[in-house]
């Protein structure tokens, strides 16, 4: 059974920085993409960057510059390095991940529990 271990998030200052990781783990043939959702109260779950194990990028506008996402294909482990954080960064942050069984015909999604991320003001 596949299963993501995110590291724990934190409180940080505005300003500050983060890093968060994520690693698959169980039977996995190939990862396609890794990535990171967030979402704040109240709010709906957003994209807030993704890798392809090729290393090709993609990033919320409201990231970019600030936030930085990288995969270890050799550990399946995905990591998101956030500086200049801001309070509105604030969210549970989920880990995500397109991959392929060997039995599977096709590619699977699967999530993270999430991890907590305050950003004081």
């Amino acid at each position: 059974q596949v299963h993501l271990v995110e590291s724990v998030g934190g409180l940080v200052q505005a300003g500050g920085s983060l890093r968060l990781s994520c690693a698959a783990s169980g039977g996995i043939f190939r990862v396609n993409a890794m990535g990171w959702y967030r979402q704040a109260p109240g709010k709906q779950r957003e994209l807030v960057a993704t890798t392809t194990s090729g290393g090709r990028t993609n990033y919320a506008d409201s990231v970019k510059g600030r936030f930085t996402i990288s995969i270890d294909n050799a550990k399946n482990t995905v990591y998101l390095q956030m500086d200049s954080l801001k309070p509105e960064d604030t969210a549970n942050y989920y880990c995500y991940l397109n991959y392929k069984l060997l039995t599977s015909l096709g590619p699977r999604d699967t999530w993270g529990q999430g991890t907590l991320v305050t950003v004081s003001s």
